[in-house]
Formats: structure tokens, C-alpha cells, sequence
């Protein structure tokens, strides 16, 4: 009988995947994702697949948050804002490559279920928010990165202000379905694009900022 999958089977897939950065894959290693599915999905929480979730949303693909993750080109010591919680996967490798981190979710449910996850898995220095995250949480800002985890065809302005001049941004711009992942950073005379980091298909933006809900 083959073994159960287990974390180390999606590191492999993730370096054949491209993925590089020794501190993205130790977090990875670090936090095993069948925390962070539902457990009707569990058996596929070791594959470099999306994982369906509640409100017709699906968890970004493992390979994908890392690669989003890699373009903030975290230290350790960032204070980081993340614009869409999900079940809180992606968070806990934010956590774990940063000093802390605010997330923002649309759906209460799934802040609530993330929390869960993440209390379980012994993830600290994280604050969940619910509300409207093209408006960013802008009493907790500046931030010193910022990442997008769904489409709109530009950075919503409050992104902007709320990064630190020479912070990294990352949101994939497109209508939803397929979009650049571009990482930004903010300069002195505004955003600046500095790397188209993959193609890949994600959710739309809703928002005062975003598309119409």
C-alpha cells in the first residue's frame, strides 16, 4: 500500500513546478495543507491542485501562492497585508516568512473556518479581518507588502497608498479568468511594475474598489 501523501509530496511537486526560494518551500514543508481544506477534499490537499470551497471560491493552487509569495521577496521582517483569506493557507505561509499579518476576507464563514485553521496549526502573529478588501484595512497600514489573491484589471488605489514607498505588491490583473500576476513595487512616483510573475485564472475583486458585488 503506498504511503500516505504528506507535505514533503507537495514541496516536489512545487520545485518541479519552479518554484525556488529555500524559506517558501521550508513553509510549505512546515504546515501541512489538510489543515486547511475541507475534509471532503483532504486526499487532495498534497496535490498542487485548487481545492473547491464554500461560495463558489477555490483555494489558490499551492505552486501559484508560491510563486505570489516569492514575488514579495520577504526578509522576515515585513509587515504584510493579505486581500483574501480563504481557509487561511496561504496566510499561515505569510506568517511564516514575515513578522506578521492582516488578511482580509469577504465571507465571515470563511474568515471563521480560517481562524480555526490557523489556531490549530499554531499560527501566531496574524489578525483576520472581514469586510471589503479592495479597500485594504487601512488602520492597521502602512504595510511593507501586499497580496492580492483576486482579478481586477488594476491595483485598487487605497493598495497603494496603503503600501510603504519601496514595498512590493502582487494581484493578478485581468476581468477574472485570466490574468496577469504581476509584482509591483511603490516608488517614490507611484507603482511601478517590475515583474509579470505567471498567467493563471483567479476569482474577481469585489468591492467599493473592485467589480460590483
Amino acid at each position: 500500500m503506498a504511503a500516505p501523501a504528506a507535505p514533503e509530496d507537495l514541496v516536489r511537486a512545487l520545485r518541479t513546478a519552479g518554484i525556488a526560494d529555500r524559506r517558501v518551500l521550508a513553509a510549505v514543508r512546515a504546515t501541512p495543507r489538510a489543515g486547511f481544506v475541507p475534509t471532503g477534499h483532504v486526499a487532495l490537499a498534497y496535490r498542487d491542485e485548487p481545492v473547491p470551497i464554500a461560495h463558489g471560491q477555490v483555494t489558490t493552487q499551492p505552486s501559484l501562492s508560491a510563486r505570489m509569495i516569492e514575488g514579495l521577496g520577504l526578509s522576515g521582517t515585513e509587515h504584510v497585508l493579505e486581500v483574501g483569506t480563504g481557509l487561511g493557507f496561504q496566510t499561515a505561509l505569510l506568517a511564516r516568512l514575515a513578522a506578521d499579518v492582516v488578511s482580509i476576507e469577504r465571507w465571515p464563514d470563511l474568515s471563521e473556518q480560517a481562524r480555526r485553521n490557523l489556531d490549530r496549526a499554531g499560527i501566531r502573529h496574524v489578525e483576520l479581518r472581514v469586510g471589503d478588501g479592495s479597500c485594504g484595512v487601512p488602520d492597521r497600514a502602512p504595510y511593507d507588502a501586499v497580496v492580492v489573491s483576486a482579478a481586477f484589471p488594476h491595483v485598487p488605489p487605497p493598495l497603494v497608498e496603503q503600501l510603504r514607498t519601496g514595498g512590493r505588491l502582487v494581484q493578478p490583473i485581468g476581468p477574472g479568468g485570466e490574468e496577469e500576476v504581476v509584482a509591483f513595487e511603490r516608488t517614490g512616483a507611484g507603482l511601478t511594475r517590475r515583474q509579470l510573475l505567471t498567467w493563471a485564472r483567479f476569482v474577481r475583486l469585489y468591492g467599493r474598489h473592485g467589480f460590483p458585488p
